[in-house]
């Protein structure tokens, strides 16, 4: 059975750091495009990050730019979501999500380009 697990969620204080990870069962991730979302209270889901099945292409929302990273362990079937110099209005709950058909040409931060997603994992940035 196909899932997604996120961890690493947490309280930190303005400018920490935190690394998220997702990591995959009952399928092989590396062979899929894979997205970090977010959402706040009363906001909508927002793509921050996503990766390509290659790991070498990736891409960042304009607001986590120059903060946040996304890099993938094959062998551990897992994506991680480095977050450095989080600011309040990073806090949500964080999201990974596989998109399992190619949909070519649509950026993978779109939360409809994602066929399954995990629980979450809520971020709170709060001193």
């Amino acid at each position: 059975q196909l899932q997604l697990v996120e961890s690493g969620g947490g309280l930190v204080q303005p400018g920490g750091s935190l690394r998220l990870s997702c990591t995959a069962s009952g399928f092989t991730l590396k062979n899929y495009r894979i997205g970090w979302f977010r959402q706040a209270p009363g906001k909508e889901r927002e793509g921050v990050s996503c990766i390509g099945s290659d790991g070498s292409s990736t891409r960042l929302a304009d607001s986590v730019k120059g903060r946040f990273t996304i890099s993938r362990d094959n062998a551990k079937n897992t994506v991680y979501l480095e977050m450095n110099s989080l600011k309040p209005e990073d806090t949500a709950i964080y999201y990974c999500a596989v998109e399992l058909k190619p949909r070519y040409g649509r950026t993978c931060l779109m939360s409809s380009t994602m066929d399954s997603w995990g629980i979450g994992t809520p971020v709170t940035v709060s001193s």
